[in-house]
């Protein structure tokens, strides 16, 4: 019986953030709906990434691992990579040029695992079943989740950024992956706390990162706010990906969930727009330790919701240490 009660603190622990991210989230932002996803097999879409004009996606954790390639014309999945191994908790996918996506198994709830991993697959019409590579990743400062995966579109190097509520870093991988040895990530900076998402822009010299409500624009590498903006809403919205003409797209958990393209406000669109000559990636960024890499968000002020969440979770908490004393004195 305590055993089964902790469960539902448990489970609560983890729902809490939803629901009161949910309940005190921004007005909806401006969108459209382009499709919707017809496969009934995605039920759960996390990740998202744009590939030669067709949408790439794959369900949350516990659906082992395969992604779903979907023509935005009908919203129908026209191929299946599928993969012998198990992922542990398959969490984001990004571009990764000649008809590849890396998917990114990072996913850690309880930060536990030593590392994590990226591998690089085919994608597109029709079904593949490769054996890709594993590369394993590890933080400079102890394991942590995560859901967002990156890569630049010129260099191709990988970000990952922790899902923390107060703030996340952005950690960046070796330009080179060694697949027989663990890869060391360098922290860059700190970014938008409880990011689900992210993706750049065609030319690399900006970078956006969702949230479950709102999305945040970075310029890179030196990561300067351009903007924040609403989402659309969505039933759970944990997607987000930019096409090869820097349109943004915004996908949801859900069946028959929509893909949204999201309208940004007008100053952050000028600052994204391409330019005559792309500067690409300058690898400026210096190794730095989490509690002293520049705050992107430093100077304004913490979200409501995510003192919502702060206040919820302490609430639960209070509430499970007081049934269990409860139980210790019967």
């Amino acid at each position: 019986m305590r055993g089964r009660a902790l469960d539902r603190v448990l489970g609560w622990a983890a729902v809490a953030p939803l629901l009161l991210g949910a309940a005190a989230a921004p007005a909806a932002g401006d969108g459209e709906v382009v499709f919707r996803l017809q496969d009934p097999a995605i039920v759960e879409a996390s990740g998202l990434a744009v590939v030669d004009g067709l949408f790439v996606t794959h369900n949350d954790s516990g659906d082992g691992g395969r992604l779903f390639t979907v023509d935005p014309a009908t919203g129908e999945t026209v191929g299946v990579t599928s993969w012998a191994d198990e992922p542990d908790d398959l969490e984001a996918i990004a571009p990764a040029g000649d008809g590849h996506v890396w998917a990114g198994d990072i996913g850690d709830n309880l930060a536990g695992r030593d590392s994590i991993s990226v591998l690089r697959v085919p994608v597109g019409r029709g079904d593949r079943a490769p054996d890709p590579t594993a590369y394993q990743l590890t933080y400079p400062d102890g394991a942590r989740d995560a859901e967002t995966l990156l890569a630049h579109p010129v260099t191709g190097r990988l970000l990952v950024v922790s899902k923390v509520i107060f703030g996340g870093v952005l950690y960046a991988a070796p330009r080179r992956l060694d697949a027989a040895a663990p890869n060391p990530m360098r922290a860059v900076g700190r970014v938008v706390g409880f990011a689900t998402d992210g993706a750049f822009f065609p030319d690399g010299r900006h970078l956006v990162l969702r949230d479950y409500g709102s999305a945040t624009v970075y310029s890179w590498p030196d990561l300067e706010e351009v903007g924040s903006f609403a989402l659309p809403d969505q039933q759970q919205g944990e997607g987000i990906a930019v096409d090869d003409a820097g349109r943004v797209f915004a996908g949801t958990e859900g069946l028959h969930a929509p893909v949204h393209r999201v309208r940004l406000p007008r100053g952050v669109a000028e600052a994204v727009a391409p330019v005559d000559t792309a500067t690409g990636e300058e690898d400026t960024a210096t190794p730095s330790d989490p509690a002293t890499a520049p705050d992107a968000a430093s100077d304004r002020p913490t979200p409501v919701w995510a003192w919502a969440v702060a206040g919820g979770l302490g609430g639960i908490a209070v509430i499970a240490g007081a049934a269990m004393a409860v139980r210790r004195r019967r």
